[in-house]
């Protein structure tokens, strides 16, 4: 603008020293440019809407398509104007979109990218750019910037076959061999009625269709409430194989919750404590036991964005994070590496009557001495190394 200024000076200058009518229309033709160019930019910025569309959660593996929306609300066309996106290196190469474009006046124009979740996260897209001068180059462009929008990227979850977990609860929601308690959603069946049966019991449609007095038949079952315990302290993973072994263990925690209440039908809740990107801290979680695929979004959502932090002892969480709950809760205990205070603790848990499931996730080799105690106290002990070994189940 200076630059602009100064040639218009020098110009009005040399006008008036050699009196030239021709000289003197230049300056002005030239100042009416300079005035119209510069209410054109800024006017036709001010007119222009972007929107942002994009789904705010997708699966690992999954592609997205991200739309950019412009809209010209003015009656002055913009003659040019730059778009730069900003976007995640996880998520795009290069980690930003650049289009230039034009806008008729009152005329829209929708700009696509794709997004490839390779890896879970909470990313943040954004922000957008927008750069409008006029068609000579006399304005500094201006400038618009459109708010970022965040996306979350769930962990894989893996398909298991079988989910073997202990439960020591009296209440009914697992189907069961033995018949010690029963499930009054799932009836059986019909049966006569016999003296001493509950009035609660009797099937008053069957009774009235067959004018005869039956009562409900349940299935058998004994209820599980599973708690998960994950471990993401820095200390619990060897810095070579940290990430690696980590995001296992992630995906190990989604995929046992995928399962205990899609294909289970069961409740389960999730304790970890990790460095949020969210808040930029390392925050501790705790949900609840809970069934449902809206709770089970719930875990997904904080498996997507935690990450390995500088945390409070392992242990001292189990401790902590297991008063609130039930007797006889299942405890799904998924760490890095074994060690005797671990151990002490699960005993501890198992004790007090719980039931108890140690998940190592690309361990190191144990002393025998800890395998002996894990084999004394009847505790299930799996490790795994790589998620395909999910797929045949725990």
């Amino acid at each position: 603008m200076r630059k602009v200024l100064g040639y218009l000076l020098a110009l009005l200058l040399i006008a008036a020293i050699l009196r030239i009518d021709f000289y003197f229309t230049i300056v002005y033709l030239f100042f009416a440019v300079y005035m119209l160019s510069r209410f054109w930019a800024r006017r036709s910025l001010d007119q222009i809407r972007a929107e942002r569309r994009i789904d705010a959660r997708a699966f690992s593996g999954d592609e997205l398509t991200a739309r950019l929306t412009l809209h010209n609300q003015g009656w002055l066309p913009v003659v040019w104007m730059s778009i730069h996106e900003s976007l995640p290196v996880e998520l795009s190469s290069p980690p930003f979109v650049r289009r230039i474009a034009t806008l008729n006046p009152r005329a829209r124009r929708t700009f696509s990218y794709t997004l490839h979740c390779h890896r879970r996260g909470y990313y943040t897209i954004g922000p957008l750019s927008l750069e409008a001068g006029d068609l000579l180059g006399f304005i500094r462009p201006g400038q618009v910037d459109v708010g970022p929008d965040h996306l979350i990227v769930y962990p894989r979850v893996v398909p298991m076959h079988e989910l073997r977990l202990p439960t020591r609860s009296p209440l009914v929601a697992l189907p069961a061999r033995t018949p010690l308690f029963e499930d009054p959603s799932r009836v059986a069946g019909v049966r006569d009625y016999r003296h001493g049966d509950s009035p609660r019991r009797i099937h008053w449609t069957a009774t009235a269709k067959t004018r005869q007095l039956l009562v409900k038949q349940y299935d058998p079952a004994i209820a599980r409430e599973t708690m998960i315990y994950l471990d993401l302290s820095r200390q619990a993973y060897e810095q070579r194989r940290r990430y690696t072994a980590a995001e296992l263990a992630i995906v190990t925690a989604a995929s046992i919750a995928h399962h205990v209440i899609v294909n289970e039908g069961l409740s389960v809740g999730l304790a970890t404590e990790g460095w949020d990107p969210l808040s930029e801290a390392v925050s501790r979680f705790f949900l609840a036991p809970r069934g449902g695929r809206a709770h089970l979004g719930s875990l997904l959502e904080v498996l997507a964005r935690v990450e390995v932090g500088e945390t409070t002892p392992f242990p001292d969480l189990l401790r902590r994070e297991s008063v609130e709950l039930p007797w006889g809760a299942t405890l799904v205990v998924i760490a890095g590496r074994e060690s005797e205070r671990l151990f002490d603790t699960l005993l501890v848990l198992q004790r007090a009557g719980f039931a108890v499931v140690l998940i190592l996730v690309q361990p190191t080799y144990p002393s025998e001495r800890i395998r002996q105690r894990a084999s004394m106290l009847g505790m299930p002990v799996h490790r795994i190394w790589e998620d395909q070994e999910l797929e045949v189940g725990i």
